[in-house]
């Protein structure tokens, strides 16, 4: 059960988080991709945050969360500096790929049935009950 501070915290870093990494994103020349953070969990000790963010277009999320998560220094420099006033301490940031947009996709293309989601379909007669 997350406190109130928990989540007071949690979004203080979210708002700041979202801002720094879009500004990175400008400053370092894509301009086609959009960084959102769509969850912000601190543990109850305050002393780390993971932070779960969407990379849209995918084809470039692994490598840009990995640039992220080697500027992590960085990023909680500026972070610190962005909450003097309100955190005495700034968290460990921990950065997390949240890649529910792809599962819900397939979900999708599933449904439309543009994508088979069983490997096997013969083996489906053999489980039926009789």
């Amino acid at each position: 059960m997350e406190t109130q501070r928990q989540k007071k915290i949690a979004t203080v870093i979210q708002m700041d988080i979202v801002d720094i990494l879009q500004r990175a994103a400008i400053d370092g020349g894509l301009t086609g991709t959009l960084i959102s953070v769509s969850k912000v969990s601190v543990t109850s000790d305050l002393s780390i945050a993971k932070i779960y963010i969407s990379i849209f277009p995918g084809k470039q999320a692994q490598e840009l969360l990995e640039g992220i998560q080697s500027n992590t220094p960085l990023i909680k420099h500026e972070l610190a500096q962005r909450t003097r006033n309100q955190l005495r301490r700034v968290p460990e940031l921990l950065f997390y790929l949240y890649d529910s947009l792809d599962y819900i996709e397939g979900i999708e293309q599933s449904l439309k049935g543009e994508e088979n989601p069983v490997k096997n379909p013969d083996l489906l007669e053999k489980r039926k009950k009789s």
